[in-house]
C-alpha cells in the first residue's frame, strides 16, 4: 500500500476512535432533546406542522452554526500546541499576551469559570444520559417503568467503580460502538423522512425564522430546550489534542452530523404522523421488534458518553492542579502507553455522589433537562468570549471581523442563555451552584497559596547566604545525596534548613528541584531542564529547574535520570538518593489578608491534599518529611 493509502487508513481509524470519545455526549442528545421541547410548559409547543418545522429547523441550524461553523471552522484553530479546551484556551491567551496584565487576569478568570461549569456538566451528563436511554423501557413495557431509576443507579455506580481499572482496555471498542450508534440513529430517521418528505422544509432557515416571527414567546421558550441538541459541542475542542483537528472534522462531517440530521428530521416527521409520539419520539421511531435492542445500544452509547465526560473531568482537574488552582490530588495512571489515561479518586467519588443525588432527586431525564441548559450555554459563551480575546489580541483580527463573529455566535448563545434563565427556579440553579462552588474552591486555593508562599519566603531565608555559609565550613557534610523539591532557588527549602539547624549536617550532594508547570500541554525532554550551580561548581549544591507541561507527569526521579549528564554536580543515582519534603502546618492567624471563612476553606483543602511524594513519584521508603508552622 502506498504512503498515501497508509495515511488515509490511519486517518480513518483515528476518526472512528474520535467517534467513541468526542461525540458521545452530542451523539446521544436525540434521546431527550426533542422530547423535552414538546414537553415544555405542559405541551405549549404543539405537534402541528408550523411548530414541528420551526423546532426541527432551530435544532438543525443550532447544530450547524455552533458545532459545524463555530467549533470546527473557527475555535479549533486555537490550538495550544495541539491541545484544546477552555482552560487550555485561557493558557494560550496568557502566553500570547503576557504583558497585558488585565487581559491575562480576565482570561484566566473566564477559564476558571468555564472549567467550573465543565465540572457541573460532568455531574449532569451521566445522570441525564443513562436515564434517557433506559426510559425506552417505558415505551416497550409501561407497566415496569418503576425499574428505570434503580437500574440507572446500578449502572452509574458500576461505571464509577470501574474507573479505577482505566478505560484503555475498553477504549478500543468505544469507536466501533459509537459508529454503529450513529449508523442506527441515521437509519431510524430515513423511513419517516421518506414517508413525510415535507419535513425537509425544516432544513431551510426560513422555517425557524417564521416560527420566531409568528410565535416569538414560544420560540424563546423552545430555545431553552433546543440547546440540549448541542450538549457536548465543547468536547470537539477539548479532545482536539487526542485526535487532531482533521480526524475530528472528518468524523463530524461524514458520520455524526449526517446521522444526527437524519434522526432529528425523522423525529419531526414521526410527530407530524403520530402526534402522540411526543412522549418519547426517539424510541417510537424504531419498529416494535427493534426497540429492545435499541435500548441496549442506547444504554451502551450513554455509558460511553458518560465515560468521556468523566475522563474529561479527571483531565481538567489535573490541569487545574498544575496551573495552581487546586491542591495536589492523587492521580493514578491506568495505562503504561497513554499518559492521558488517568484516574483521580477524589474527583471520581465527588462526581459519583453528585450524579446519584441528581438521579434520585430529579428521577427522570425530562425533569433533569431543566438543569442542563445553563451549564452548556455558559460554557459556549465563555469559549466565544475567550476566542474573541485571542483573535483580537494575538491574531490581530479587524474590528469588523470580531464584531461579525461575536454577533453571530455570541448572539445565538445569548438567546440560548436567555431561554434557559426561565429554568433557574425549576432546577437551572443547580449548575450555577455547582459552578460557584468550584470557582470558590479554585480562587480560594490560588489566593491562599500566594499568602503561604509569602510567609514561607520570610522563614526560609536567602539561598545565596546559605550556600556561602556552607562554603565557609558552617556545616558537617555527610555522604549521600539529598533531593529537595522547592518552588524556586531564591530561598532555602524548609526541610534543608531544618536538617541543618537541628542536626548540624548537610549531605555531600544536595539537589534543589523546582518543578515549573508551563502553559503548554507538553514540554519536550530536551527542553525541560535548566541547571544553576549556585555560584560554585564544587560545593555539592545545585539547583535544577524542570519544566513540565500541564499534560506531563511530574516525575522528579525520572527527571533526575534524564538530567544527570547536564553537569558533574548532577552525576548522582536517583535510585539511592533521599528525598526531603518541606511540610507546612497552616493555622489561622490574626492577619486580615483573607476572610476567616476563606482561611478555613484553604486550610481544609490543604489538609486533604494528596501527598507530594505520590504526586512527584517519590519513593516512599526514601522520603523524609520535615517542616514548620505558618499562620495565614
Amino acid at each position: 500500500m502506498s504512503n498515501e493509502g497508509h495515511q488515509r487508513t490511519g486517518m480513518t481509524a483515528l476518526a472512528v476512535s474520535a467517534l467513541g470519545v468526542v461525540f458521545g455526549d452530542i451523539g446521544t442528545s436525540p434521546l431527550y432533546s426533542i422530547q423535552t421541547v414538546f414537553a415544555l410548559d405542559n405541551g405549549a409547543i404543539r405537534p402541528v406542522a408550523d411548530d414541528v418545522y420551526g423546532v426541527i429547523s432551530m435544532v438543525f441550524w443550532a447544530v450547524t452554526i455552533i458545532v459545524s461553523i463555530k467549533y470546527v471552522v473557527f475555535v479549533m484553530r486555537a490550538g495550544n500546541d495541539g491541545e484544546g479546551g477552555i482552560m487550555a484556551l485561557a493558557a494560550l491567551i496568557r502566553r500570547s499576551v503576557a504583558g497585558r496584565t488585565t487581559m491575562v487576569a480576565t482570561a484566566v478568570l473566564l477559564g476558571v469559570i468555564g472549567g467550573s461549569l465543565f465540572f457541573g456538566d460532568s455531574v449532569i451528563t451521566p445522570a441525564i444520559s443513562v436515564l434517557s436511554a433506559l426510559e425506552g423501557i417505558e415505551v416497550v413495557a409501561p407497566d415496569v417503568k418503576d425499574v428505570v431509576l434503580p437500574i440507572s443507579v446500578t449502572i452509574l455506580v458500576l461505571l464509577f467503580l470501574a474507573q479505577r481499572f482505566g478505560t484503555h482496555r475498553v477504549g478500543r471498542f468505544f469507536g466501533p460502538i459509537m459508529l454503529l450508534w450513529f449508523v442506527v440513529i441515521g437509519l431510524l430517521g430515513i423511513p419517516w423522512v421518506v414517508a413525510r418528505p415535507g419535513i425537509l422544509l425544516a432544513l431551510s432557515p426560513t422555517s425557524a425564522i417564521s416560527f420566531f416571527v409568528d410565535r416569538p414567546f414560544l420560540a424563546f421558550v423552545a430555545m431553552g430546550a433546543v440547546v440540549l441538541a448541542i450538549t457536548g459541542a465543547e468536547a470537539l475542542y477539548a479532545d482536539m489534542g487526542h485526535f487532531g483537528r482533521a480526524a475530528i472534522s472528518k468524523a463530524w462531517f461524514f458520520v455524526a452530523f449526517p446521522a444526527l440530521t437524519l434522526n432529528y428530521l425523522g423525529q419531526g416527521a414521526l410527530i407530524l404522523s403520530r402526534p402522540d409520539a411526543v412522549s418519547n419520539p426517539f424510541f417510537i421511531l424504531a419498529p416494535g421488534w427493534a426497540q429492545i435492542p435499541l435500548i441496549v445500544l442506547a444504554t451502551a452509547a450513554t455509558v460511553i458518553a458518560s465515560q468521556s465526560v468523566i475522563s474529561g473531568a479527571f483531565s481538567m482537574a489535573r490541569q487545574a492542579v498544575q496551573l495552581g488552582f487546586l491542591p495536589i490530588l492523587t492521580v493514578r495512571h491506568t495505562s503504561r502507553e497513554e499518559s492521558g489515561q488517568i484516574y483521580v479518586p477524589g474527583i471520581n467519588w465527588l462526581l459519583l455522589a453528585g450524579v446519584l443525588i441528581l438521579a434520585v432527586t430529579f428521577g427522570s431525564s425530562q425533569s433533569l433537562s431543566t438543569a442542563y441548559g445553563l451549564a452548556v450555554t455558559g460554557t459556549l459563551l465563555l469559549t466565544t468570549s475567550l476566542f474573541l480575546v485571542l483573535a483580537g489580541a494575538a491574531w490581530h483580527w479587524k474590528w469588523w471581523q470580531l464584531t461579525l463573529v461575536g454577533v453571530v455566535f455570541g448572539g445565538l448563545e445569548l438567546s440560548f442563555l436567555a431561554g434557559n434563565l426561565t429554568k433557574v427556579v425549576h432546577g437551572g440553579w443547580l449548575p450555577l451552584l455547582l459552578g460557584a462552588m468550584v470557582v470558590t474552591v479554585m480562587l480560594t486555593w490560588q489566593r491562599g497559596r500566594r499568602v503561604v508562599t509569602a510567609r514561607r519566603t520570610e522563614i526560609e531565608g536567602s539561598m545565596v547566604e546559605f550556600v556561602d555559609e556552607l562554603r565557609d565550613g558552617g556545616a558537617v557534610r555527610v555522604p549521600g545525596t539529598a533531593v529537595f523539591p522547592h518552588p524556586h532557588k531564591e530561598t532555602v527549602p524548609l526541610a534543608l534548613r531544618a536538617n541543618f539547624e537541628f542536626n548540624g549536617v548537610v549531605h555531600e550532594h544536595v539537589v534543589v528541584v523546582t518543578v515549573t508547570p508551563e502553559n503548554v500541554p507538553h514540554v519536550p525532554r530536551t527542553e525541560r531542564f535548566s541547571v544553576d550551580s549556585l555560584h560554585q561548581t564544587d560545593d555539592g549544591v545545585v539547583h535544577l529547574t524542570v519544566r513540565f507541561g500541564f499534560q506531563d507527569d511530574q516525575d522528579i526521579p525520572g527527571a533526575l535520570r534524564d538530567a544527570f549528564m547536564l553537569t558533574s554536580e548532577l552525576e548522582v543515582d536517583p535510585d539511592s538518593a533521599f528525598y526531603y519534603l518541606s511540610r507546612v502546618s497552616i493555622e489561622v492567624g490574626p492577619d486580615r489578608n483573607m476572610p476567616r471563612w476563606q482561611k478555613m476553606l484553604f486550610i481544609g483543602l490543604a489538609h486533604n491534599a494528596a501527598s507530594p511524594a505520590v504526586y512527584f513519584r517519590l519513593p516512599v521508603e526514601r522520603t523524609v518529611v520535615m517542616g514548620t508552622r505558618v499562620d495565614i
